[in-house]
């Protein structure tokens, strides 16, 4: 059919209005007998379409390594970059086809070339999950062009999923707390800069689980890891996260200011996550700071992690009292204060706190609590974890050595508050 057409005067060299080829098509259909009649009656190898991709970035793209072959021996340029920047090399990886990587790589093709959006042919390989190009990229591509992209692979894996490449990448050493350039998180609204938060973000337990083995620090975003899974309502995640150290206590400002910790706001509706962020640390004293009955206009608290964090200028900041009392959740307020009175000694209830309190039905099971001395037992339970510290409480492996019965263990670490591990358990 085509050799009829062209004998009918077809012309090999029209295009379409995206500037396409028949050479361009049969690159990538992959015909090799089309191929050879076109180039035989004048087809342009080296012509590009709107997007600047020549048929070598076509065939590159659709993995016909006998097309890249003709193409090449016709004149095709391997270092040919499209619009975009993209190389002719980099199409191969987001291919993964080996046999074109290869072809490309011994006809002077360079890995080390990277697209406008600052990805290399590592990148491609990685985040789409080709694990064997990825293994042949690592040794050729230079760590200098990688540091000067603004990315690691690692990025690229963790952000496509790929638990398998992301292992490689481990094992071949790379780091797992690289740093995204600026030019590149700045693309982001969110400010991420860490592998870690590409997984966190993708809900990916896996990834991110392997992360945090290989060393991946958890508190390096400005919008905190564990922030975007209590957010997400992901249990698990949260529940890793603070085994490796997430500080539950931590604070992002730019959103919202306020005298204690951020996580709780993301989950007011939710008891499973605030129990599980209480269990482990969240600082309730704060809730219950504020300055509606006093005078006071500079107020200190220790984190109960680091024991050093302080507060300055705290009057501008929002107290608990005022972020639960607007409309749309006031009605929540009964039940958090109820929870969070399990995890404090006695404290003062503002007169703020108090009348948003006082319209709830669990008011009288509040007002049982505050009346009277706390128990013992929860009193020791309360100096004891303040003595242990957050970290070692937080980390199954030391409190599996800990010599206490484990009756004792489950008490200090709330277990009969633990509403996801009960569930998880069964």
């Amino acid at each position: 059919m085509v050799h009829a057409l062209i004998k009918g005067g077809a012309f090999v060299q029209q295009v379409c209005l995206k500037k396409w080829t028949v050479t361009h098509e049969a690159a990538k259909v992959g015909c090799v007998d089309i191929l050879m009649l076109l180039l035989r009656h004048g087809g342009k190898v080296r012509g590009r379409d709107g997007h600047g991709v020549t048929p070598l970035g076509i065939a590159a793209e659709y993995g016909h390594p006998e097309i890249l072959a003709i193409l090449i021996e016709y004149g095709g340029d391997v270092t040919a970059q499209a619009a975009n920047g993209d190389s002719v090399l980099y199409d191969a990886a987001g291919c993964g086809n080996l046999d074109c990587i290869d072809l490309l790589l011994q006809h002077g093709a360079s890995p080390n070339v990277a697209s406008l959006c600052s990805l290399l042919p590592i990148h491609r390989a990685a985040y789409e999950g080709h694990y064997l190009a990825l293994k042949m990229f690592i040794p050729i591509t230079s760590k200098r062009a990688i540091r000067l992209s603004g990315m690691s692979p690692v990025h690229s894996a963790a952000d496509g999923g790929q638990a398998d490449c992301l292992e490689l990448l481990i094992k071949k050493g790379f780091d797992v707390n690289p740093i995204l350039g600026c030019h590149i998180s700045e693309t982001y609204g969110d400010m991420r800069k860490t592998p870690l938060y590409f997984a966190v973000c993708n809900g990916d337990v896996t990834c991110t689980e392997m992360l945090l083995k290989a060393g991946a620090k958890p508190d390096l975003d400005p919008l905190r890891c564990l922030l975007v899974a209590v957010r997400a309502g992901k249990y698990e995640l949260v529940r890793l996260l603070l085994a490796y150290g997430a500080d539950v206590n931590c604070v992002f400002s730019i959103v919202s200011d306020t005298l204690f910790p951020t996580a709780l706001q993301y989950c007011l509706k939710d008891e499973m996550m605030l129990r599980l962020l209480l269990n482990s640390g969240y600082h309730t004293e704060s809730c219950f700071e504020c300055y509606h009955d006093n005078c006071v206009t500079t107020y200190t608290w220790a984190e109960a992690r680091s024991q050093s964090h302080q507060f300055k200028s705290a009057t501008n900041k929002v107290t608990f009292c005022e972020f639960i009392s607007v409309t749309w959740m006031a009605h929540l307020a009964g039940r958090v204060v109820l929870t969070l009175l399990d995890y404090v000694n006695h404290v003062h209830i503002c007169s703020t706190l108090q009348h948003i309190l006082e319209r709830q039905e669990e008011w009288p099971d509040i007002c049982d609590i505050l009346r009277n001395p706390r128990s013992l037992k929860h009193q020791a339970r309360l100096v004891i974890r303040k003595r242990m510290t957050l970290r070692r409480l937080n980390e199954p492996e030391f409190m599996s050595t800990v010599p206490f019965p484990p009756a004792l263990k489950n008490f200090l670490l709330y277990k009969e508050y633990d509403i996801y591990g009960q569930m998880d358990e069964q």
